[in-house]
């Protein structure tokens, strides 16, 4: 039988570890109308980097439009490299959306230039601290190569993919971009 003294160390414990485990999360801010304006106006360069330190394009296989799950054809290229290695944001642009899904694992949707979406994938985790809202430059660290979603039974990779249509619409080939 628990003594009284063993029970509230016990409470103070959980009490304790619930308050150091749960900060409080930054608030996401809404994306800033005249920087979307601004981003609109920009061309989308012709040439991007490889967004996955230590790649290079001669490393890189073209995945576009290959069969996928479920009658699906890839949307995007697959960039090889072991877990953790550092994603650097391929474009200058707006963070539009941090989530977890299903299909992408840990996921960012990058809005870029001439309101280009740019989608990374699969990752282990998005950089400490980014938000929605957040401006980044290109270079900028915004995750780490991972294999979360339907690719936790493959070996980690980034999904790198860039549509113009819109957020998931009007996908392009990224491999010709990546220099």
């Amino acid at each position: 039988m628990l003594r009284f003294s063993s029970i509230l160390s016990l409470i103070f414990a959980v009490i304790f570890l619930a308050a150091c485990s749960t900060a409080p999360k930054k608030p996401s801010q809404p994306l800033n109308p005249a920087t979307v304006q601004e981003l609109k106006k920009m061309s989308l360069p012709s040439q991007l980097p490889v967004p996955v330190q230590g790649i290079k394009r001669n490393n890189l296989t073209d995945t576009w439009g290959a069969s996928r799950s479920s009658g699906r054809i890839h949307e995007g290229v697959d960039i090889m490299a072991p877990r953790g290695t550092k994603v650097f944001s391929a474009t200058e642009g707006l963070i539009a959306d941090l989530r977890n899904n299903n299909l992408g694992g840990k996921v960012i949707w990058v809005l870029g230039p001439s309101g280009s979406w740019h989608y990374y994938a699969h990752l282990d985790s998005h950089k400490r601290g980014l938000r929605v809202g957040d401006y980044i430059k290109k270079g900028d660290l915004i995750g780490y190569v991972g294999n979360t979603g339907n690719a936790r039974r493959t070996a980690p990779h980034l999904h790198y993919g860039i549509y113009l249509g819109g957020k998931g619409r009007g996908a392009v080939n990224p491999y010709p971009y990546l220099r």
